[in-house]
């Protein structure tokens, strides 16, 4: 990996471990956070073993103009319908709402299909946890080299190749 894409994709990921993220029930926004369980979910949802939160927003988390976002967004949810999977409005944003990415939260998709999914709209990760467990990322990419973090958020983050 260049210089240049280390460094595009350590920022990212720095960028989505600060990240907030938000699941929605009931008409009431939920807050998600890598490194601690989500008990909500867990308890909306008590059949489900595995959760997932994957966009089609924005791929590589270059800015795309808002229509062509919402076509892969529709896209992305007819996939999800055509899956049978249980999945629930989400979005993940920067802490001061400089971006915003609507996403959907679902049950039950295995990693293989959600790793085809995530690459097929061009998202560089996912936030993924099985019950009970907390939340990670799920970075699909290789680990940028020499990538260091003092606050041991990198136990949260699982790289795929």
């Amino acid at each position: 990996m260049h210089r240049e894409e280390n460094e595009r994709i350590a920022g990212l990921l720095f960028a989505y471990l600060a990240a907030d993220y938000r699941w929605q029930r009931d008409g009431h926004w939920h807050d998600l956070r890598i490194g601690l369980p989500a008990p909500g979910p867990e308890l909306a949802y008590p059949d489900a073993t595995g959760f997932a939160l994957l966009s089609a927003w924005d791929p590589q988390s270059v800015p795309r103009p808002e229509p062509v976002n919402r076509r892969a967004d529709q896209a992305l949810h007819d996939a999800l319908l055509a899956s049978g999977r249980i999945f629930v409005p989400a979005f993940s944003s920067a802490p001061d709402r400089s971006w915003r990415d609507p996403s959907w939260l679902v049950m039950d998709l295995d990693l293989a299909d959600l790793d085809a999914l995530g690459r097929r709209f061009g998202q560089l990760a996912m936030v993924v946890w099985r019950k009970g467990e907390p939340l990670r990322l799920r970075m699909l990419s290789p680990r940028p080299d020499g990538l260091d973090d003092p606050l041991e958020r990198l136990a949260f983050v699982d790289w795929v190749e």
